[in-house]
């Protein structure tokens, strides 16, 4: 003779606001606890800020730690130059001359502008200089400005130039042809070492930065760069800055 099965359901579980699963049965020692239990729902907030600090603790940063400083900064069109490329553009031996020091020490907006002209022979002018000079000239350039130019820029980081489309550059003494050397600089993030350690981060590492806002978004793909000179720092180029709103919010986070 077959006995009839009694199944018995399993316990139904839910997350509840003191963060930790729990049976919605009780045993019996726990009766008493029973009553005192908030029955609203977790909010969105509370667990990202439970992943969070999950994450920190994951890649080695002390949770409760403060955090360091970030600033974000939108980088508008400007180009780097070399002294064979300056000593054409503004005469032999000219030295650029600082208009203001930017956030990264050392590093600084000259007086002089340039005239940057496109294969469709459609210019932009006024592009500014960035200083001290470098080894190889480079234009750093939005995706609209490239467009209106007719250059098809690809996103490299600042430096990497091999194989990037060239343009002519305009000055008060003479042009310039730069046979390579424009892009589209890739949204990154300078820090120090000890800034790293506390992302858990190292250099070339993939990043995001949620910036939040009416016109809020993440980016995803935000790339590292650690050096001891520098000070905690997120360039993005205008069109990504006017896409997030970035000059209307103060709700960013930079996480890995």
């Amino acid at each position: 003779m077959q006995l009839p099965l009694r199944l018995t359901p399993a316990p139904a579980y839910r997350y509840d606001v003191r963060y930790r699963y729990s049976s919605t049965r009780d045993p019996p020692h726990r009766k008493d606890m029973s009553a005192s239990r908030p029955d609203s729902p977790i909010r969105r907030a509370d667990i990202e800020e439970i992943v969070r600090e999950v994450v920190r603790a994951r890649a080695g940063a002390p949770s409760g730690k403060t955090p360091p400083v970030l600033r974000v900064d939108a980088s508008a069109r400007h180009c780097h130059l070399c002294r064979e490329d300056l000593d054409i553009l503004f005469g032999k031996g000219y030295e650029l001359t600082v208009f203001r020091e930017l956030y990264q020490k050392g590093n600084y907006a000259a007086n002089e502008t340039v005239t940057i002209i496109g294969p469709r022979s459609r210019l932009i002018s006024n592009l500014r200089i960035l200083g001290p000079l470098r080894k190889q000239s480079q234009v750093e350039l939005a995706f609209t400005d490239a467009i209106m130019l007719g250059i098809d820029a690809p996103i490299r980081l600042s430096g990497d130039i091999a194989g990037t489309p060239g343009c002519f550059l305009m000055g008060p003494k003479g042009m310039c042809e730069l046979k390579e050397g424009v892009i589209r600089a890739a949204i990154h993030v300078h820090m120090s070492p000890d800034e790293a350690g506390y992302y858990g981060v190292k250099h070339k590492d993939m990043m995001k930065l949620r910036v939040g806002g009416d016109a809020g978004l993440t980016f995803n793909r935000v790339q590292v760069r650690i050096d001891p000179a520098t000070r905690l720092n997120v360039h993005m180029d205008t069109d990504e800055a006017n896409a997030c709103g970035l000059h209307l919010t103060k709700d960013i986070e930079l996480y890995k």
